[in-house]
C-alpha cells in the first residue's frame, strides 16, 4: 500500500507541475518569421495567431500567392517553435515518472 500511496502523491505532484507548466505554455508568444525577416507572425502558446508583420516591400498586388506562402511558412516556423518548447517544458514535468513508450501528455 504504501507504494500506492506514493505513486498517488508523485501523480499529483506533476500534475500540479503540469497545470503550472499549461499556464506559462498560455502566457508564452512565439514569433516565425519568412522571407528573411519580410512576414511575422506571432502566436500564443496555444497555436492561436495572434499579429501578423508584413514588411510593405513584400506586398505586391501582383504576386499575392508569394505572399501567402510567405505567411504559411512564418506561421508553420512559429507553431514548430511552441511544438519545442512543449515537447522540452513536457519532459520537466514528466522528469523521473515512469511513462509508457510513446505516452504523450496532456492526454
Amino acid at each position: 500500500m504504501k507504494n500506492l500511496a506514493g505513486l498517488m502523491k508523485q501523480a499529483q505532484q506533476m500534475q500540479d507541475r503540469m497545470q503550472e507548466m499549461q499556464a506559462r505554455l498560455e502566457a508564452m508568444e512565439m514569433e516565425g518569421e519568412a522571407g528573411a525577416g519580410l512576414v511575422a507572425v506571432v502566436l500564443s502558446g496555444k497555436g492561436e495567431l495572434k499579429r501578423l508583420r508584413l514588411d510593405p516591400k513584400v506586398v505586391d498586388p501582383a504576386d499575392i500567392e508569394m505572399l501567402s506562402d510567405l505567411i504559411v511558412a512564418a506561421h508553420a516556423d512559429a507553431k514548430r517553435k511552441i511544438e519545442a518548447t512543449n515537447a522540452a517544458e513536457m519532459q520537466k514535468v514528466t522528469a523521473g515518472m515512469p511513462l509508457p513508450p510513446g505516452m504523450k501528455l496532456p492526454f
